[in-house]
């Protein structure tokens, strides 16, 4: 029987979809690159004890950041934040940026 995995393992998951994703690797962009993928990003993330901001600006792109759960939202050491044109690049962009100052 395989154990469960620990919240260590999730995170080394995590951080190597992530950078797979940021190399355009066409599987984990069209795995992560949807509303749903987003979710996944977030669940992730909220498993490592972030929450997450995601705000669109009107035509401009959207702003994703990762506060520190139970915390009041505004930025500290442990936030990560990043703008992009879509909500899925934001996130990814800013969940990598969270667990690299981590």
């Amino acid at each position: 029987m395989t154990p469960a995995p620990t919240d260590a393992d999730r995170r080394r998951l995590l951080q190597a979809a992530l950078g797979f994703a940021a190399l355009d690797c066409a599987p984990v962009s069209t795995w992560l690159g949807t509303w749903r993928g987003i979710g996944l990003v977030a669940a992730g993330m909220a498993r490592q004890g972030y929450d997450l901001a995601l705000t669109r600006y009107a035509d401009l792109g959207w702003r994703a950041t990762f506060y520190a759960t139970g915390r009041e939202h505004s930025p500290t050491g442990a936030s990560g934040s990043a703008f992009e044109v879509s909500p899925h690049r934001a996130v990814q962009a800013a969940a990598w940026e969270t667990l690299a100052r981590a």
